[in-house]
């Protein structure tokens, strides 16, 4: 049986898709394990859907109140985003669409479309039902737990959860078990063979007939689980129609197409500038972080990281008179790739204006590493990032505060290198400002795809600006 693994999927149900999680089975303690991303209250259990794979990547990137939230993987799950989170065409799952299928000749697709269809349903089915009765499921599920999917998230660790609850014949999957009992459907997980000649051609027969009489039933029985709010993040209104997805689906597919046909083309090199050779966030043991703190807030100087699409890196910060200075020159903010290089820099003798500072003579002979606590990080790429996924539709999902910390940075940057532009922006009159001035007031009020879409060019305008005030050390 494969490793735990979460595998994005999408169900279209009633001319609606939606995405959401699904751990396969994995066994433990001679048990088999599964489950889906959603939540169960009292004896009622729910399965979370969205609109939009970028939906899904907010939900998951600050929501924990779920089934999967203890996966060994859902760490994993936290950090990646829509691209990652969109389901290949063995994990989209067409539930409106099964009586087309059965229309078919029952060639080895439709053989393969259908025993798919059927068995996502039982595995659903088993984590949401209460009863006691085990429902028996006899499709063929290699295609579906291959552990070589390129869009499972796999570990080496188990979990420890309690199984997929069972489903019971006549009980709140009665019409699904009914389903899978006849033999007809159970046959699908046999292959195409299994509909070969004349005796096939009535076995096909008796697929088509099975899902007339009870397909319906099973669709109102998993209907009841489906939570479409997706958790209290979406409304249905968020929802294009199923048709509206696919053409949106096969127009970026044309899209990637035409990019991967174009003739490479090199690009020009860049305008020679220093550059962080280590990209990345600066990271250190909490225990670390709070020993170096007590010498850092003892001198009034605090180390800060600062993160922008050209890099990141650590520098130093302090207010006189109220007013933010950084380790720097003329405007220009110093920042260093490692806490280490700016150590050796802060032992040197070359001029900027921290040096008049009192407290200075005591950081330039410290071996306390400069360690920016977390509210003193300043990733300017993160909140890119998020209003790119609210615009794109995850809206509702974002609290406002997520601008507070980015723009605190933006200020004492803009306030010390004389950006102009960037107060302009950040006034009370202008949209930047009205929304930073609402993260104040309401810092729980979601951010609006519309606002986080007007605000998009805005926001680069103003990293833009920042950017070109730091000056990359080695």
């Amino acid at each position: 049986m494969a490793r735990p693994s979460i595998v994005p999927i999408a169900l279209t149900v009633d001319d609606r898709t939606g995405y959401t999680l699904w751990a396969p089975p994995w066994e433990e303690d001679g048990e088999e394990w599964q489950a889906f991303l959603g939540a169960s209250e009292g004896d009622r259990a729910s399965v979370h859907l969205f609109p939009t794979p970028a939906a899904l990547a907010a939900f998951c990137r600050t929501r924990t109140d779920h089934d999967l939230a203890d996966h060994p993987v859902w760490p994993v799950v936290v950090g990646l985003g829509a691209a990652d989170l969109t389901p290949d065409d063995d994990h989209r799952y067409d539930l409106d669409g099964v009586y087309d299928i059965a229309a078919e000749n029952p060639d080895r697709w439709a053989v393969e479309e259908l025993a798919a269809t059927v068995d996502i349903v039982t595995r659903l089915a088993e984590c949401l039902d209460t009863g006691d009765d085990e429902l028996d499921d006899d499709l063929d599920d290699d295609e579906l737990t291959d552990e070589d999917d390129d869009r499972t998230v796999d570990a080496d660790v188990d979990l420890d959860r309690r199984p997929g609850t069972d489903v019971e014949r006549g009980g709140e999957f009665g019409a699904l078990a009914d389903l899978v009992a006849r033999p007809e459907i159970g046959s699908l997980g046999l292959g195409v063979d299994a509909f070969v000649g004349r005796a096939g051609e009535d076995a096909w027969g008796g697929v088509g007939s099975a899902l007339d009489d009870l397909w319906e039933d099973v669709l109102q029985e998993l209907g009841t689980h489906l939570d479409w709010t997706g958790g209290g993040t979406v409304t249905l209104a968020d929802y294009p129609s199923a048709e509206e997805a696919d053409e949106a689906a096969e127009d970026e597919d044309l899209e990637d197409d035409a990019e991967t046909q174009e003739p490479a083309v090199a690009a020009s090199p860049p305008t020679p500038v220093s550059a962080i050779a280590r990209p990345g966030r600066i990271s250190a043991p909490p225990s670390e972080v709070a020993k170096a703190a007590e010498f850092w807030e003892a001198v009034g100087i605090l180390p800060v990281e600062v993160v922008v699409p050209e890099g990141s890196g650590v520098t130093l910060r302090c207010y006189v008179e109220d007013e933010a200075r950084f380790l720097g020159r003329d405007g220009e903010v110093f920042v260093f790739p490692s806490p280490a290089q700016l150590t050796r820099f802060c032992a040197g003798d070359e001029e900027h204006d921290l040096a008049e500072i009192a407290s200075w003579p005591e950081v330039a002979d410290t071996d306390t590493p400069p360690l920016p606590a977390e509210q003193d990080r300043y990733d300017l790429t993160e909140l890119t990032e998020v209003m790119a996924e609210v615009a794109d539709g995850a809206a509702g999902l974002v609290p406002h505060r997520a601008l507070a910390q980015p723009v605190e940075g933006v200020r004492d940057i803009a306030e010390y290198a004389g950006l102009d532009r960037v107060e302009e922006l950040l006034r009370p009159s202008e949209p930047l400002g009205r929304t930073v001035a609402r993260a104040e007031r309401e810092p729980d009020a979601p951010l609006r795809a519309e606002d986080a879409a007007a605000l998009r060019s805005v926001w680069d305008e103003v990293v833009t600006q920042v950017s070109g005030a730091l000056v990359f050390r080695d």
